[in-house]
């Protein structure tokens, strides 16, 4: 892909020189709203897959892993039982489908807006998930988003999960990005942030419209934490 020139007068500051915005699904400009633990729990229950813990205390790793491959999660949670993870993980695929179907996926507000305007200043958008790609395509044709960003990737896509770089690196490899330094990266939880470090990305920003909160988010390395991807545009840094 060729990546195009942005355009500074269109660009808040903190963006004046990057070329690709890694931009988190769920809880950054997909609205969770329990959808994630939903999904999970229904999948607990068909599998039996976290019976060897007390349910409080595997909802909990659920919360505090949020952003990573789900695979990885359900291997945790299956005390390294990789069938009975696989099995888990395809059961919460199911349930998030199921819950897709009954309504669940929606924008955060402002978020499609911004992904055009990043779009229209010269910027490749990438959207990155733990999801499974058929999950991630589920919601990309829910919201009629098949067609809005450049590229979307999956864990499987990449090779791990977040909090390793791999997502981010994928998507600078597929942009053709000048430099890591031209790469900003946007998510809710510790694992966006974490991944987006691994990567060296030149601009790694927190939001506070999912999962983590702001000292989850800064203890990560976030250069900045902001109330949602709307403030992208306006974000400003000493440091940039």
């Amino acid at each position: 892909m060729t990546t195009l020139t942005p355009t500074p007068s269109t660009l808040g500051p903190a963006l004046t020189g990057i070329e690709l915005v890694v931009l988190d699904m769920a809880g950054t400009t997909v609205a969770d709203d329990g959808v994630v633990e939903q999904a999970f729990q229904r999948a607990a229950e068909r599998t039996g897959v976290a019976d060897r813990l007390p349910w409080a205390e595997a909802l909990e790793y659920v919360r505090h892993t949020m952003g990573q491959s789900k695979i990885d999660v359900f291997t945790h949670l299956a005390g390294g039982d990789t069938a009975a993870a696989e099995r888990a993980t395809a059961a919460f695929e199911d349930a998030y489908a199921e819950l897709i179907t009954e309504g669940a996926a929606t924008p955060l507000p402002g978020a499609e807006e911004v992904i055009r305007s990043l779009r229209t200043s010269g910027l490749v958008v990438a959207l990155t998930t733990g999801f499974a790609p058929v999950t991630r395509d589920a919601i990309l044709e829910a919201l009629g988003w098949a067609d809005l960003v450049d590229i979307a990737l999956s864990p499987v896509d990449a090779g791990r999960g977040r909090p390793a770089p791999d997502l981010v690196l994928t998507a600078a490899l597929r942009a053709g990005v000048s430099a890591m330094s031209a790469v900003a990266v946007v998510g809710d939880t510790a694992s966006d942030v974490l991944s987006g470090r691994a990567a060296g990305a030149g601009l790694v920003v927190g939001v506070l419209s999912g999962a983590h909160n702001r000292d989850r988010l800064d203890e990560a390395g976030a250069d900045a934490v902001i109330d949602d991807v709307t403030a992208l545009h306006s974000l400003t840094l000493a440091t940039r």
